[in-house]
């Protein structure tokens, strides 16, 4: 890391355990994962084996009790993987939603025997995990759900569709949003199932989105046709908590995509010191113009204040205080400045900056998305703006 970058980056949570983590996730993904991301965003997918090579690796639940096979660390050490993950560019698969989501709604809301079941899969990389909960026609908005999940005896029967399903392709573990109460209106009758896809019949994967960015990112429509999974399989213990569960638990989801928009911000601004720094232009650097040098100490100041704001966050999740809205301002802002900060990046590149070749072309498109998933950023500032009209 450059001394420089480690000035300004570096958290008050951040302690000498997790610098030795940082360095050696950072090596992991140059090295393992980032020369393999041209080969996987023109199949669609990351291969298959790479779940089985990031468990060897220690890279899955990090923030998992060892006594269900994670690395017995806390909010921070996903913090420093996904920080790492985005700044590297690899984002064929989300280990974010694999570790820092589903397993989290195992470990809070299963019961003993899901615990021992499943976490110890995702961990090893056995098991692939995907949630599911956007549909056709209703995206952001969880209340709106069709997928419905009938109880029949002992088992639950889900019928419905599901798009935009991040790790979709590998998935074999998906923690499915569906109605239990489909009389119900709104957020009420909404519950948790998780879907082993090896073992139920009606499930079937639809196509491997082609998207303008994150191009190897396995992102999938998933249908469910009279999908019988075991009543047992509902995290929670009793049927319509599910709303509140994802509400307990999203903030965690949007801290997380906070994190890895502050930084590929910095990667951003990092790349560019260095291209303006060597390109000549009118006989000189391309850093000796004054426009570049208040472009970039504008960028530097943006994200300094981003990285100070998210850090501050995190600290609130380590101690179990993060709000909710205070998690969707971190969220809408930081993807929004995300996309600012890169553009003006991609303009000092010139022409060079439109190629795929230089990872500055990657950042832009890959970084449009973040101000999508996760919950829309205008969705984010109604979740703010509720909490000021109360």
């Amino acid at each position: 890391m450059h001394d420089q970058e480690r000035d300004w980056q570096e958290p008050r949570w951040m302690d000498d355990e997790l610098r030795i983590l940082q360095g050696s996730v950072r090596r992991i993904f140059e090295q393992e994962f980032a020369p393999r991301e041209s080969r996987w965003a023109a199949q669609g997918y990351p291969d298959r084996e790479v779940w089985t090579q990031l468990g060897e690796l220690g890279l899955l639940c990090a923030s998992i009790p060892e006594e269900y096979g994670g690395g017995g660390g806390n909010f921070a050490h996903e913090a420093v993987i996904c920080q790492e993950q985005a700044r590297g560019l690899v984002n064929s698969f989300s280990l974010n939603v694999h570790s820092g989501i589903v397993a989290h709604y195992i470990l809070n809301y299963g019961s003993e025997a899901q615990r021992r079941q499943w976490l110890p899969r995702l961990a090893s990389g056995e098991r692939v995990a995907a949630i599911a909960m956007s549909e056709p026609g209703t995206g952001s908005d969880l209340q709106a759900v069709r997928t419905s999940a009938r109880l029949d005896g002992d088992h639950y029967v889900i019928n419905g569709a599901k798009t935009f399903i991040t790790n979709g392709y590998h998935a074999d573990l998906i923690c499915v949003i569906a109605k239990t109460d489909t009389h119900a209106k709104g957020s009420r009758g909404i519950s948790l199932l998780m879907v082993e896809t090896d073992q139920v019949q009606g499930f079937r994967r639809g196509r491997v989105l082609e998207k303008i960015g994150q191009k190897g990112q396995d992102t999938a429509e998933l249908f469910f046709d009279d999908v019988r999974v075991p009543a047992a399989n509902l995290l929670g213990g009793e049927p319509g908590r599910g709303f509140i569960q994802l509400m307990e638990q999203l903030p965690r989801e949007r801290m997380l995509i906070a994190l890895g928009a502050t930084a590929t911000m910095r990667r951003a601004i990092t790349d560019t010191v260095a291209y303006v720094q060597q390109r000549q232009v009118f006989g000189q650097r391309l850093m000796d113009l004054q426009n570049t040098r208040f472009k970039l100490a504008e960028c530097h100041t943006q994200a300094t204040v981003a990285e100070r704001f998210v850090d501050d966050c995190v600290e609130r999740v380590l101690a179990g205080t993060l709000d909710v809205p205070t998690a969707a301002m971190a969220k809408w802002w930081t993807t929004q400045l995300n996309c600012q900060v890169i553009d003006e990046c991609l303009q000092l590149h010139g022409g060079y900056g439109y190629m795929q070749e230089y990872p500055i072309a990657r950042l832009y498109t890959d970084a449009r998305v973040g101000k999508i998933y996760g919950g829309a950023n205008e969705v984010m500032k109604e979740v703010v703006a509720r909490s000021l009209d109360q």
